[in-house]
């Protein structure tokens, strides 16, 4: 049996790591490609991260929505992904919120599979390891208004201190500050070795807007801040609130404006680390109903029970 995941390589998906590790322990052929190679992979199931996608017929198509369409006219954006987009046999939702812009109406049966973290990635001591890095910043850089950070680092109240950016499209950035010895881009990486970087780090910075969709969506990088024990300096904004009186910790809120950005303040603060034992990718799959949904169309797959 074959999985064909298929996405347009303009987003990071940790999840193609989890899924493939997943599936393939299981002996379950997987592969990633484009849409356009679509056409030539034989498969059983293909699995689209939305987009766009087209049936084709004798395969089963899943349908994975792991945000809402981004600003600007993003109702329009669902709107027509809704109309034209092929119907699947089963729709996977990153969650509540993401589920409710899109208002399918029609039976196809559908799961939320939100985000995960590798737990056995970041088990090792890493009490010893040199600190390289003071901020780390992990993710993507579009619609983050990085440049207002990383200016602070060059003629502001952090000049003295260094910022890793682990990302990927950041050539512009790199260009306009090569100059600065204390700004550091790397990657992109494969999602096993994110953990590196982190353990060379003394601070996680999870930068999201305050506003929809990306305030209702789950940080991956705030889950792997965590799990490496890094402290989290965070905006504040609707889903990390939740996530936090749900499942604990303690994250150094920044303002809007930078202002209590400071060494002092980010040192003199008391972290602590929220319970991820639900936010593992096995968990996360396991509860999504795919795996059942797989074994209803494949009755010689014993997913649930492995």
């Amino acid at each position: 049996m074959r999985i064909a995941f298929i996405h347009e390589q303009n987003a990071f998906l940790p999840e193609l790591s989890a899924y493939t590790d997943f599936f393939s322990k299981r002996g379950i052929d997987c592969v990633t490609i484009s849409r356009n190679d679509a056409k030539r992979t034989q498969s059983d199931v293909e699995w689209y991260f939305m987009g766009t996608a087209f049936k084709r017929n004798g395969c089963i198509t899943i349908h994975e929505y792991t945000s809402s369409s981004t600003p600007p006219f993003a109702p329009l954006k669902n709107a027509l992904k809704k109309q034209f987009n092929s119907k699947p046999d089963f729709r996977l939702f990153l969650n509540h919120f993401v589920d409710e812009q899109f208002q399918f109406s029609d039976n196809i049966p559908s799961g939320f599979r939100d985000m995960g973290v590798n737990l056995a990635q970041f088990e090792s001591d890493q009490s010893s390891i040199e600190k390289k890095f003071d901020f780390i910043y992990v993710g993507e850089l579009a619609n983050r208004k990085i440049e207002r950070v990383i200016d602070m680092f060059v003629n502001g109240i952090l000049s003295q201190h260094s910022l890793a950016i682990l990302s990927r499209n950041y050539h512009r950035l790199k260009t306009k500050y090569r100059s600065f010895a204390n700004i550091h881009f790397i990657g992109p990486v494969l999602p096993k070795e994110v953990a590196k970087y982190l353990s060379q780090s003394k601070f996680g910075l999870n930068l999201i807007p305050n506003q929809p969709p990306y305030n209702q969506q789950t940080s991956t990088k705030l889950l792997e801040y965590a799990a490496a024990n890094l402290p989290i300096i965070s905006h504040e904004y609707a889903w990390v609130r939740n996530f936090q009186s749900e499942y604990g910790g303690e994250f150094y809120y920044v303002d809007e404006n930078l202002s209590n950005l400071t060494w002092e303040r980010l040192n003199a603060f008391s972290y602590s680390w929220p319970d991820l034992t639900e936010w593992t990718w096995e968990h996360q799959i396991r509860a999504s109903t795919v795996l059942e949904f797989l074994e209803s169309k494949f009755p010689t797959l014993k997913l649930t029970s492995s």
